[in-house]
């Protein structure tokens, strides 16, 4: 979807006083809400890849949150010490956010059991909403970053007991 498509889209909706849509195209899908603020977050997530992904296109409208007064990272990764332990890595270079939306519980914390395929986190990318997915069935023993702080591609994001 290129920001003329979406730009138009975003238009139509407004016009017909739409509050919430969904559209998924091959691996972009894009979902638009609309709050009582008339605001419109636009959330494009893209399939957790082993290699970094490049968004098609820079989003038009900003998504709720983001606080660049984030602390830089600093220092080497550290390491996971327990053995058998599973690693979910960052895929792309943004910004961590442990919850959808500020204020809102947050996906996964330490002790909580996971599933295949289940949301942990979201990394944001050029104003782009990531849901990074757990590859591994287990429970979240440790999560290695703080929310809001900026990420590295391939950097720790937690670790998983594996079942």
């Amino acid at each position: 979807m290129n920001q003329k498509e979406l730009k138009e889209l975003i238009e139509f909706l407004i016009e017909k006083d739409i509050a919430e849509f969904e559209l998924e195209r091959g691996d972009v899908k894009v979902r638009i809400k609309r709050g009582a603020s008339s605001q419109i977050h636009y959330t494009a997530v893209a399939p957790v890849v082993s290699a970094p992904l490049v968004p098609a296109a820079p989003a038009v409208v900003p998504a709720a949150g983001g606080d660049s007064s984030s602390p830089p990272v600093a220092g080497p990764e550290p390491a996971v010490e327990e053995a058998g332990m599973q690693i979910v890595h960052s895929p792309i270079v943004g910004t961590f956010y442990e919850a959808p939306s500020p204020g809102a519980p947050p996906f996964v914390k330490p002790g909580d059991r996971v599933s295949v395929g289940q949301v942990l986190c979201i990394v944001e990318a050029m104003k782009l909403m990531n849901e990074i997915e757990s590859d591994y069935a287990g429970t979240i023993v440790k999560r290695f970053v703080e929310n809001g702080q900026p990420v590295e591609y391939g950097q720790q994001l937690f670790a998983v007991q594996p079942d």
